[in-house]
């Protein structure tokens, strides 16, 4: 798996290229989370293994490494936020992972999205997935799956959600099978509806996305 200008280690040891696919659909990966070892960012890692396994190119945006400031409608472009925006549009379909913060989605995560619109996401296949340090993660996909359809994004039925991950993780990798599988999927069904035909635009659509208020 690749991160931004990074070949794997295996590959840089032996002193050549890895081989890529490079017909299959690609597959970004953006995580919510700044923590040094975010289980986020890992529980992505694995469904980007699954989008590998299924044919599909990957890369993981990785939010630290972007300079995205809180969004300032009056300006066209802030930071890193064209770098940002051009990556989520190269997609066909994008991962979105966060942690679960209040009930909801990381505000890290919510002004890296503020800053996309119909262009970013529009007819994009969109798969969500969350991590909680409780036992209940779902409400965040639920307020990330409000955000895709006023993009009018194709948001997987398929989601993922990770408990009390200090519980599901040894040194990085799955303890719980069943889990893993459902990270996973999430990374295969990226692949498999890259490109399903999109849903008509929404009226939900139309009226909150871009305005400047």
């Amino acid at each position: 798996m690749t991160t931004d200008d990074e070949t794997t280690k295996s590959a840089t040891e032996a002193g050549t290229e890895p081989e890529r696919d490079e017909s299959g659909p690609l597959v970004v990966a953006v995580a919510g989370s700044l923590r040094d070892e975010s289980y986020t960012r890992l529980g992505l890692d694995h469904a980007l293994r699954g989008a590998e396994a299924a044919g599909g190119r990957t890369r993981m945006l990785d939010l630290r490494d972007y300079d995205l400031p809180p969004l300032d409608a009056d300006e066209d472009e802030q930071g890193d936020s064209a770098a940002f925006t051009a990556a989520i549009r190269e997609a066909d379909s994008v991962l979105l992972g966060t942690p679960v913060y209040h009930g909801s989605y990381s505000g890290v995560l919510k002004n890296a999205l503020d800053f996309c619109g119909f262009d970013e996401f529009e007819h994009t296949t969109v798969g969500l997935l969350s991590v909680s340090g409780g036992a209940f993660p779902v409400t965040a996909l639920e307020h990330l799956r409000s955000v895709g359809r006023a993009l009018n994004a194709w948001v997987l039925p398929h989601q993922a959600a990770i408990p009390r991950p200090y519980r599901v993780f040894d040194d990085g990798e799955f303890t719980d099978e069943g889990l893993e599988e459902r990270v996973r999927v999430l990374g295969r069904r990226a692949v498999e509806y890259a490109t399903i035909e999109p849903d008509p635009s929404t009226f939900e659509g139309s009226q909150n996305v871009g305005a400047r208020d």
